[in-house]
């Protein structure tokens, strides 16, 4: 079996992963820019301030783009490049640099596919309140007006927020990522409600001034819970633990997903936060419940749980020695299986694979290629469960590989590398791996060579 024919195939990136030049053309401060900069928070004190230098070299990696056979390419724009300050007039240099992205994209035959917000938000605005403000939402819907009215005569596929259960989970909650907040549960919740009243001002407005026909969606994550076996009673257990809100942490699909595609908050997470919930009106809901074209997922890895005997549900650990990633991630490509499957039941929404990849101990081997064949046998064993996923009746528009370069990858810095091509951060050259190349076959092919 292979995958549709107009099954989208693509990479994705994000702004500041890979942008560098924060102080260029009036670009203004993001939580980023000050996380770094602060002793301690990332790794060997390493910053975003190079990364890739894509800002300048954006021409090279698009031709790059060309030469693996991208279908489309997933990027975010800088919010702070747009509006400097986070609100107000916008940026006409920081836009020209996003209006000659999507030009070479166009002119290299690959689909631009659009993040408004990958975790980089005006450090001004932050220092005003941020989410927990209530007029954030407005903040976003405002920049969301700057990018549409500039881009969306070429730009037609759209994603408002990515990864919201990280920025808020990790930035907000554990502060392990910028801003490096810890904030107690009805402040996170608080902000929770605003990011989602974000995403349905946002939609309004890309409905309302996009200049060609748009198609909306979003790219939430988690990890999957996967059957252990595939008796119906494990699947259920595995399915329950999936939406499940846990009473203490932001970190769940249910509270993020069911305002967006039920408009309504779920029943089990007001139970479990209780009183910590903030206050919310029917009008409230019906902003965060707008009408979306697709529902992305980014979803890198899982772990395995069965139905006890007595009735519980019981999570298995990794037995000694079981495969993972680099980072630490468990190797688990059932995710892609069961993490769309959930989701379709649920909501019946056409799902976008918008993150998936992994970090592998990548270097420059005396010949100088880069045999990274765990990357490529990780993309063919994931890729693999979504297909059976898929056989199953899930319907899967599009798959992206996380990323199409190595990057400036958060807290730890550039000790981890997630990228198709290898990047020499002292000299910014770049070269394919092995797995780009196998990429590059797997899109060629449509995926017709991949093990059942």
């Amino acid at each position: 079996m292979t995958f549709p024919k107009d099954f989208t195939w693509g990479a994705a990136t994000s702004s500041y992963q890979i942008e560098g030049f924060p102080h260029a053309d009036g670009r203004g401060a993001s939580v980023w820019d000050e996380f770094c900069a602060t002793p301690g928070r990332v790794h060997n004190g390493d910053t975003g301030a190079v990364a890739c230098e894509h800002y300048t070299r954006s021409a090279e990696d698009v031709q790059l783009m060309r030469d693996l056979g991208l279908r489309a390419y997933r990027f975010s724009v800088a919010w702070p490049r747009v509006m400097p300050t986070g609100r107000g007039p916008a940026n006409a240099a920081g836009l020209a640099f996003y209006d000659r992205l999507v030009d070479q994209l166009l002119e290299a035959k690959v689909e631009p596919w659009l993040t408004l917000f990958h975790w980089d938000y005006p450090l001004p605005l932050y220092r005003e309140g941020g989410w927990l403000h209530p007029d954030s939402p407005q903040w976003f819907a405002d920049y969301t007006h700057a990018v549409v009215d500039k881009l969306s005569d070429r730009v037609r596929h759209w994603m408002t927020l990515n990864e919201p259960q990280c920025f808020m989970g990790l930035g907000h909650q554990t502060g392990i990522h910028a801003p490096g907040d810890k904030l107690p549960l009805d402040q996170a919740l608080l902000a929770t409600q605003n990011v989602l009243l974000a995403h349905g001002l946002a939609v309004q407005v890309i409905r309302s001034r996009a200049k060609s026909p748009p198609l909306v969606g979003w790219a939430p994550t988690g990890e999957v819970p996967t059957p252990a076996t595939e008796t119906e009673a494990d699947i259920q257990a595995a399915r329950e633990t999936y939406w499940q809100v846990p009473p203490t942490s932001v970190w769940n699909m249910a509270w993020w997903l069911d305002p967006v595609l039920r408009g309504h908050y779920p029943e089990q997470g007001l139970q479990a936060y209780g009183s910590a919930v903030p206050r919310f009106t029917e009008a409230d809901l019906r902003t965060m419940h707008q009408p979306l074209d697709f529902l992305g997922l980014n979803i890198y890895h899982g772990y395995s749980c069965r139905r006890s005997a007595d009735g519980k549900i019981e999570v298995l650990k990794p037995s000694a020695g079981s495969p993972h990633l680099h980072n630490h991630w468990p190797f688990h490509p059932a995710a892609l299986q069961w993490g769309p499957t959930f989701v379709h039941e649920r909501y019946g929404l056409p799902i976008v694979i918008t993150e998936n990849g992994t970090a592998t101990h990548d270097w420059v081997f005396a010949d100088g290629e880069i045999h990274d064949s765990s990357r490529v046998d990780f993309f063919s064993r994931y890729l693999a469960a979504l297909r059976r996923a898929m056989a199953n009746g899930v319907n899967v528009k599009g798959y992206f590989a996380w990323s199409l370069m190595d990057n400036f990858e958060w807290a730890e810095g550039y000790r981890f590398r997630f990228g198709l091509v290898h990047v020499d951060f002292a000299t910014q050259k770049r070269t394919l791996k092995d797995s780009a190349r196998w990429y590059s076959e797997c899109i060629r092919s449509n995926g017709e060579f991949l093990p059942d």
